[in-house]
């Protein structure tokens, strides 16, 4: 994956489409072009553990230490920061992932900032990779993570 170009890209267009490694397109979006037309469909993606702080409000240790110590890919819902005025959630509660393949992470950490993604894309792809998306994984698992340690398998 030619990072450096598709970095540039996301940097001035605000988003992306690539057909990765499984054949399904994702559309990778900075939050600020993100439009309630839009849906609430999308997933924040991480590049390192910190950056949970910018987008949920209260996330208690033990939620940290869930984040931390995944073994799988795993999508999270949480409750959303009150700086997080408008963007795709539900209810409050918003969905992210931290992403550890080195090669996605490598690249979200080149864009250095969030990212959104929205999995199920119909819209034609401008980029394609070799590269398997983590999130496509069969054993992607989804929890909430509740402010005061509550935790929920939504998919197991």
């Amino acid at each position: 994956m030619d990072h450096f170009q598709l970095v540039q890209e996301i940097k001035q267009k605000g988003v992306l489409r690539i057909k990765e490694g499984n054949g399904k397109t994702l559309t990778l979006m900075k939050p600020e072009h993100w439009q309630p037309e839009f849906g609430n469909n999308w997933i924040y993606l991480l590049f390192d553990l910190f950056q949970i702080r910018s987008i949920c409000g209260q996330f208690s240790e033990v939620s940290l230490d869930v984040v931390e110590f995944a073994s799988k890919p795993t999508i999270y819902h949480s409750p959303a920061s009150n700086l997080i005025s408008s963007g795709p959630m539900e209810d409050g509660v918003l969905k992210f992932s931290l992403i550890r393949e080195p090669n996605w992470n490598k690249f979200l950490f080149q864009i250095n900032s969030l990212v959104l993604v929205n999995m199920e894309s119909q819209e034609d792809p401008t980029h394609t990779t070799d590269l398997l998306f983590p999130l496509y994984s069969p054993g992607t698992k989804e929890i909430y993570l509740g402010p005061e340690g509550d935790i929920k398998i939504l998919k197991g």
